[in-house]
């Protein structure tokens, strides 16, 4: 059981993923962070966002690399995300995204993903 909600993921025709979701307040993430004052830590966003492109496809792959990470606004309990994955075609298995509430960008990055040492194929 995810501790959030994954509503509607969609992958376009140009592979621009796509994905509401909810992270409910009871969610362990909140606790202790901060008390109070509950926000959203930045290392569950980038796991919802390596969610979002692993249940598209791209499965088995390890993140190797994340970078131009900005958190631009608080995400707190019972917010609405969307959630939108691009790929960069230039760089492989790497990926623009976006997390938003209310129409406001809370996090923007590239995460680029790679098979994990010793595998090969997808």
């Amino acid at each position: 059981m995810l501790w959030y909600e994954l509503k509607n993921l969609e992958k376009s025709g140009s592979s621009q993923i796509s994905a509401d979701i909810f992270v409910p307040p009871d969610s362990p993430w909140f606790c202790g962070h901060f008390p109070g004052e509950p926000i959203l830590p930045g290392i569950a966003q980038l796991g919802m966002v390596y969610d979002a492109i692993s249940q598209s496809g791209d499965r088995n792959l390890e993140i190797s690399n994340i970078s131009r990470v900005r958190f631009k606004q608080m995400i707190r309990p019972n917010d609405q995300l969307n959630i939108t994955v691009q790929p960069r075609n230039d760089r492989g298995k790497s990926y623009s995204f976006r997390i938003m509430v209310a129409g406001k960008v809370a996090c923007s990055g590239v995460m680029a993903l790679e098979n994990p040492a010793g595998k090969s194929g997808e």
